[in-house]
């Protein structure tokens, strides 16, 4: 059994359990990291960002690398994609409840989330709550999405002194062309277009150079997952669609 579950056990006399966030990675099943696998197996219940399993990416990653989770117990925590703070704080509050209810009840709980834990995750609303009230959460690393899309596109996001800036999707894209060094855009389908008509903006804004010379666009959308694609140029960016997709821009 993993050591880091062995202590958690250990530190937990009372019989009360733990709370693990789990990065499953981007999307490929063969990029789980053997502690994600390890912590998984050993927890009793599994819980999905999602109404149920069959529109859950998360778990649908896990399933492929391990078809033993079948027989886990599913605990689904839908976190809805909205911005009303009060229906935003009953759904996260049933959340909490249910967790600390198995909590409680000595039961070991692995939170999925895809890509790392650190990096704009849902679950760290419900890790705060957790560990403020008393409980132990421990957070398992994963490779993150844009991570993963370099990898895939062959390119590096930063080299000596380059600044690499990382940015929700929900950010105003416009107040982020002159960063320079290399912007990574994540999750940002909903406001794709937008960011294409930026991009296209700045590169045509009386740059003495052509655009290649100034920037240059990668895009993958669903990175390691069947209904991968890649993008090079926003030409090739402006048919992209999905949620998960990722924008890479290079300054030079």
């Amino acid at each position: 059994m993993d050591k880091q579950i062995e202590r958690a056990g250990d530190d937990n006399k009372n019989n009360i359990g733990v709370l693990y966030g789990i990065g499953v990675g981007p999307g490929d099943p063969e990029l789980m990291t053997l502690k994600a696998i390890d912590t998984i197996k050993a927890c009793d219940i599994l819980a999905i960002p999602a109404a149920s399993k069959e529109e859950c990416y998360a778990y649908s990653i896990v399933q492929a690398a391990l078809p033993d989770i079948e027989n886990k117990q599913i605990m689904c925590t839908p976190f809805p994609m909205i911005k009303d703070k009060e229906k935003l704080a009953i759904s996260h509050n049933k959340i909490y409840r249910d967790i600390v209810c198995a909590l409680e009840a000595g039961k070991n709980v692995a939170m999925l989330t895809i890509g790392d834990p650190s990096v704009y995750s849902t679950y760290m609303y419900i890790h705060k709550r957790v560990m403020q009230a008393g409980f132990t959460a421990v957070m398992i690393s994963g490779v993150p999405s844009f991570c993963a899309a370099a990898a895939r596109l062959g390119i590096s996001l930063g080299e000596m002194r380059d600044e690499i800036h990382i940015i929700p999707a929900s950010y105003d894209v416009r107040a982020t062309v002159g960063y320079g060094g290399t912007c990574v855009y994540m999750k940002s389908g909903k406001k794709l277009a937008e960011l294409i008509e930026v991009l296209r903006t700045a590169a045509d804004g009386g740059a003495d150079t052509d655009e290649e010379a100034d920037m240059t666009v990668y895009g993958v959308t669903n990175c390691g997952m069947e209904s991968e694609r890649v993008y090079r140029g926003l030409d090739e960016l402006s048919e992209a669609k999905g949620y998960l997709t990722i924008v890479i821009v290079k300054y030079s």
